[in-house]
């Protein structure tokens, strides 16, 4: 089942446009959103939460349009946009208590599990965190309220491969509770290890939205890597 449908999403800035993008989530999978910096994930994902102006295009969620049902729509989804601005002085603790009272379905205790399992002090406060642990404290607020799709934005920039390692596991143990997990990323080894399906954006243009397997029978060569199929597109791509 599609719970998220992006139908020719478009955004135009003077130096660069995002064309005519179309994919579809299924309930219950892993998406990797995978291309260089620049090529049009992040205004993609922005725009899929409303915090950019598209041009044009229609974005449903659960058969939903985003427009008119954005409130709704927002309380059944969690989602992390890479840096966030929190006021510097305040704990942890009270930053999530905040955040919490915002979702009805804020699970505490999913909280409290996540911020052991990320080995974050809820006592400290963000200027007192690391850029890898900001990235975890951001993903423990949109795991926190049982979403039933989660879209990341890089969340495993910044980390150290073990807590990527980590994330990655809490990425399959959600799709195996249902959710769909959707995350943009540049690290290809994080889609070889996780992801169901694979979308591949360069120069604000999809070039491929297939299943893992799917992909690499109808691109890769023989022998190579996914690392190796996708530098290979994009190498291509640029000299189209």
């Amino acid at each position: 089942m599609n719970i998220v449908e992006v139908k020719n999403l478009t955004k135009e800035y003077p130096a660069f446009r995002l064309s005519e993008v179309s994919f579809s989530l299924k309930e219950g999978s892993i998406t990797g959103f995978v291309g260089r910096n620049g090529a049009g994930k992040t205004t993609t994902i922005k725009a899929m939460l409303n915090l950019v102006h598209r041009d044009a295009g229609d974005i449903r969620y659960f058969g939903l349009p985003l427009a008119g049902h954005e409130k709704e729509i927002r309380q059944r989804i969690g989602y992390s946009t890479g840096s966030v601005s929190w006021y510097p002085r305040k704990r942890l603790q009270d930053i999530a208590s905040v955040t919490g009272s915002f979702f009805p379905n804020w699970d505490d205790n999913a909280y409290r599990a996540y911020m052991k399992e990320f080995s974050l002090d809820e006592q400290k406060t963000p200027r007192e965190l690391s850029e890898g642990m900001k990235v975890k404290f951001n993903l423990v607020l949109a795991l926190s309220h049982r979403a039933e799709v989660l879209i990341l934005d890089e969340p495993t920039s910044g980390l150290d491969p073990f807590s990527r390692e980590e994330l990655l596991e809490i990425f399959t143990m959600l799709r195996d509770g249902g959710t769909a997990v959707f995350f943009s990323t540049h690290i290809v080894s994080d889609l070889e290890k996780c992801a169901d399906d694979i979308l591949y954006i360069s120069r604000g243009k999809i070039r491929a939205a297939k299943t893992k397997q799917d992909f690499c029978d109808a691109y890769s060569h023989a022998g190579e890597s996914l690392e190796d199929t996708i530098l290979r597109m994009e190498k291509e791509a640029v000299r189209a």
